[in-house]
């Protein structure tokens, strides 16, 4: 990498977790420079103004969030350990891995009505979430883990909506409990899916 990629890469980190706790438009281009410590000169030579600042930060954000839970997920090796790894790893929202919270939502609640582009990156990661779990799931189908009839695409929207939506309950209320008793909830109802546990409820009736 060149310095100049370098250094372009380096602002865009420093303004990742202002992005993220603040939003777009509650962050200035001075905290920016600020945190990265670099002249505004320097800082315009890389982005022409905020917004070509603010979509690298989001595609920053977004492909983070998406490495380090893909990373956690892939440490299962079965298709219900991934789930599983998935929900451990979501159990602390009051200390996510990037400061500020889940990016995919923060982004969305901010972009929806008025920044259509940035919208439109988090679209996209929504719908790769889905299918990532979506194929862990249909995978567990196929090496004899859950039932036939698991309907995997709406468990995994309800899964990835559930997480995302109670890790802002969980910060807004400053408790992780929430997000203990929803993961509890979804690691229930994934078990009933389970060939044994489905063999197991037919063989009492």
């Amino acid at each position: 990498m060149k310095k100049a990629e370098k250094t372009k890469q380096f602002i865009i980190e420093q303004a990742a977790p202002i992005y993220n706790e603040k939003g777009i438009a509650g962050t200035t281009i001075d905290e920016v420079l600020e945190a990265a410590n670099v002249a505004r000169g320097c800082l315009y030579n890389h982005f022409v103004n905020k917004d070509a600042l603010s979509y690298a930060t989001a595609d920053y954000l977004l492909k983070k969030n998406d490495d380090v839970v893909s990373s956690a997920v892939n440490k299962g090796k079965t298709a219900k350990e991934k789930i599983h790894a998935y929900l451990n790893f979501s159990i602390n929202p009051l200390e996510t891995h990037i400061t500020g919270g889940c990016p995919i939502f923060n982004l969305a609640a901010e972009a929806d009505d008025n920044n259509p582009i940035v919208k439109e990156k988090v679209k996209k990661s929504i719908l790769a979430a889905h299918r990532f779990f979506t194929s862990i799931l249909k995978e567990g189908i196929k090496n004899g883990e859950f039932i036939e009839t698991f309907d995997v695409n709406a468990f995994a929207y309800k899964l990835f909506a559930s997480v995302e939506g109670t890790i802002l309950i969980c910060r807004v209320l400053g408790t992780n409990q929430p997000m203990q008793s929803v993961i509890k909830s979804l690691k229930l109802e994934l078990q009933s899916y389970e060939i044994n546990n489905s063999t197991q409820r037919q063989t009492v009736k």
